[in-house]
């Protein structure tokens, strides 16, 4: 499952995530388990609602370093395919 953080496009943070689900853009939701509750129940709720699946992840550390950063996440996103068509029409690069 990580291995799609690492290849396809994705959207890193709470944030952004959250932004990118209320434009339904995001296709699956992962989530660190030792991130903070108060941060990641209410994404969870979000994909919940609109149906997106969430994968659990053991380490912020480990979500980080999935989606290419120094830094742990506590949660990340990937992005449906007609998102990621968007992008590359308009000459926007996801690396």
């Amino acid at each position: 499952m990580l291995r799609e953080l690492m290849d396809c496009p994705r959207v890193v943070g709470v944030k952004q995530l959250c932004k990118a689900i209320g434009r339904d853009e995001i296709c699956r939701v992962f989530l660190a388990d030792d991130a903070d509750p108060a941060i990641t129940e209410p994404v969870e709720a979000l994909a919940g609602a609109q149906d997106i699946p969430v994968t659990r992840v053991v380490s912020m550390k480990e979500l980080g370093r999935a989606c290419g950063i120094m830094v742990g996440a506590s949660a990340a996103g990937l992005l449906k395919q007609s998102s990621m068509d968007t992008c590359y029409k308009t000459g926007n690069s996801w690396k």
